[in-house]
């Protein structure tokens, strides 16, 4: 499994800014991938300093697409699917944030370090039918601000950031953060296939 998660690790690095869109589309959309866009903003800045700002581009741009993804799929399933009896308490937490706070929660979500929900809030928001255009904004926004921060810290501690990403502690904790991951992003890809099949 470690070599697996090397070789993917591997892969998206050699793409580049390529890398970070496709990654940042699936940790947006249905894949959950904690750390991934964050991280490989982190080891390419801190490789090829003068990219940057090329490296946060691409990484946001690869966010809003997958969000844009998650909101047409989920506006589409509608409120409907967030309804229910068997509605989870995150759910109810997610929905209840989204119809008091609005846009400053979408915000905060997009700001927010690995292990919130971000995934299942944007398929939320999206299903209570928030405004697209608007989503799209605050998330280019915040996440561009946040790909800039972690870029930043790459110029000044990068190769210290990535020598510690290569310890053998943290490199077997993100091989569980991806198995989790994983398990995570099957469940909720059944999950809408199974929406779309009860809607059919």
């Amino acid at each position: 499994m470690h070599e697996i998660v090397h070789n993917l690790a591997h892969f998206f690095y050699s793409l580049g800014g390529l890398g970070l869109l496709l990654l940042g589309t699936l940790d947006s959309s249905f894949l959950l991938l904690p750390l991934g866009n964050d991280l490989l903003v982190v080891a390419l800045t801190a490789n090829h300093r003068p990219h940057m700002f090329y490296y946060v581009l691409m990484a946001t741009a690869g966010s809003v697409i997958g969000v844009a993804m998650m909101h047409w799929v989920s506006s589409r399933t509608g409120k409907k699917a967030i309804e229910g009896g068997h509605k989870s308490r995150r759910i109810v937490y997610l929905e209840r944030q989204v119809e008091k706070y609005g846009g400053i929660a979408v915000a905060v979500a997009a700001l927010a370090p690995p292990g919130f929900p971000f995934t299942a809030f944007i398929g939320v928001s999206a299903a209570l039918q928030y405004p697209l255009k608007r989503m799209l904004a605050i998330i280019a926004g915040c996440r561009f601000l946040r790909f800039v921060v972690e870029g930043g810290l790459a110029l000044i501690y990068g190769q210290r950031i990535v020598a510690m990403a290569n310890s053998p502690v943290v490199q077997g904790f993100l091989v569980a953060l991806v198995i989790v991951s994983i398990a995570g992003s099957a469940f909720s890809i059944w999950g809408w296939v199974r929406k779309g099949r009860s809607r059919a």
